[in-house]
């Protein structure tokens, strides 16, 4: 049943992964709708089943995120509306309180929040009011890259040659005044969700190493560009150096846009730091050929991207050597620091996650499911295409034919990449007469289940590798034979 609004009805800016206020184009849209009647506007986040589906350390990621926001609206004389339970529900509820008739949202990827969003933009409509959603998570939107045929893109390089030179939209400055309503919907209290309540006591660690807020990521970004990037290109593998723009979990959250990264990599292209900028760029794109596959083939999330891969005999992970790989405790001095990296910090250095993740799904031949299920849970910049797709390259499973090529050896991965044993000594405190505080802290955020104390003795590698990779290659080599 349709009825007409009022001319100066409020409007709604639904918010999800896009927790900032600069280059926002829902955030625009509502205050321009807004604008043109004298409506006031309503920034909402619901927190619905999927986030309900969330792991303990982007829970908990979340809600830094969002008190940060908040914050920053009330401070400029807005608020940030907080529900819980289902969205449609939720949003009609905040409708029917404040009389509102538009809603605007940025757009999600991945296929339930694609089928949450379209029945709610459906139902909204039906009942007469202007909904709308918008760009913004990503620099281009998935079915407007193509290739000549009209298909999708299954392998990176072309997929970057075909975006590398397209143009990318101008940013939106962020907006010095939020028209407020002269009373507010309900609400409930962030501090009544404890969303840090899973992560337990690792929560009061891992917050040492967030840096949230667009305030934050912007800051970031500039540092990056101004002493790091020329760089870039060759220190990014190495772990113990501080290489990396340590943007993945502001981008994760929508605290910076992509396009704001874009044009300033873009402009470091001009200068002496031509080539690390444009490595840089790279990854950023290969963050949206994550999103291009997810949205194209969903499956990517939960089944071999690679249909003849499903029915490959994994293990199913219900051993000691996977206890070992969870508690930073294999042997391997390269897994076993980026391991305890991630409990700490809640991130883990890029290359150090391809040595984990091969250690997992190719020495031990555990499913790689289960590996992208304990990175989901762990992981402050968990975000569902990067770590489904990464989690897919590794294992063999995913957009990449040669399999047989990455077998990576941990230990040849660590004298080459941590040949000073940097890295190692930063994050494992077993052995060392005086641990640095990092290595410690390890102890503080793991699962007191877990028992281990610095002291303890290094443990023994829970497999031989040369033995680990035979037996890989001669499982992927079973397996060509029987898909032929």
């Amino acid at each position: 049943m349709t009825h007409a609004m009022p001319a100066d009805a409020p409007v709604l800016w639904w918010i999800r992964r896009d927790l900032r206020l600069a280059d926002n184009p829902a955030l625009d849209a509502a205050l321009k709708a807004a604008q043109a009647t004298g409506a006031p506007v309503i920034p909402v986040f619901i927190f619905d089943q999927e986030d309900e589906a969330l792991g303990a350390a982007p829970r908990f990621r979340l809600g830094l995120g969002l008190e940060h926001l908040q914050g920053r609206l009330r401070a400029m004389g807005s608020d940030l509306i907080l529900r819980r339970g289902e969205a449609a529900a939720e949003l009609d509820d905040v409708i029917a309180q404040t009389g509102a008739g538009a809603v605007h949202w940025s757009r999600a990827y991945d296929p339930k929040s694609i089928e949450r969003d379209t029945a709610i933009k459906e139902a909204l409509k039906a009942r007469g009011l202007h909904a709308q959603s918008h760009a913004g998570h990503l620099l281009f939107e998935p079915w407007t890259v193509a290739t000549k045929t009209g298909g999708m893109y299954r392998v990176y390089s072309p997929f970057w040659k075909a975006v590398r030179t397209r143009d990318v939209a101008e940013l939106i400055p962020a907006p010095t005044h939020i028209p407020a309503p002269a009373t507010w919907p309900s609400s409930a209290q962030l501090s009544d969700w404890n969303l840090a309540a899973r992560m337990n006591r690792g929560a009061a660690i891992v917050a040492q190493h967030c840096r949230v807020g667009e305030e934050a990521a912007e800051a970031r970004l500039r540092d990056f560009i101004d002493s790091r990037v020329a760089h870039y290109a060759t220190a990014r593998d190495l772990p113990a150096v501080d290489a990396t723009s340590g943007l993945s979990e502001n981008l994760a959250w929508g605290e910076i846009s992509p396009r704001r990264i874009w044009h300033m990599g873009v402009a470091a292209m001009e200068g002496s730091a031509a080539a690390g900028a444009e490595t840089f760029l790279k990854e950023i794109v290969w963050r949206e050929f994550a999103y291009h596959l997810m949205f194209h083939t969903p499956h990517i999330l939960t089944t071999s991207w690679r249909p003849e891969w499903e029915s490959f005999s994994w293990s199913d992970g219900a051993t000691e050597p996977l206890l070992a790989w969870k508690q930073g405790r294999t042997g391997f001095r390269f897994v076993d620091a980026a391991m305890r990296e991630m409990y700490v910090t809640g991130k883990m250095h890029n290359r150090a996650r391809m040595i984990v993740a091969s250690l997992l799904t190719k020495h031990m031949l555990t499913d790689w499911r289960i590996g992208q299920k304990w990175f989901e849970e762990c992981l402050v910049d968990w975000d569902p295409a990067s770590n489904a797709m990464g989690w897919q390259w590794v294992a063999g499973s995913g957009p990449d034919a040669s399999p047989f090529f990455r077998v990576f050896n941990p230990d040849g991965q660590l004298d080459k990449f941590d040949p000073k044993g940097v890295y190692q000594a930063m994050w494992i405190a077993e052995g060392q007469r005086n641990p640095p505080s990092k290595a410690l802290q390890f102890y503080e955020a793991m699962p007191r289940s877990w028992d281990l104390s610095p002291d303890m003795a290094r443990p023994r590698p829970v497999l031989d590798l040369k033995a680990g990779r035979e037996r890989a290659l001669e499982a992927y080599s079973a397996r060509d034979k029987g898909a032929a």
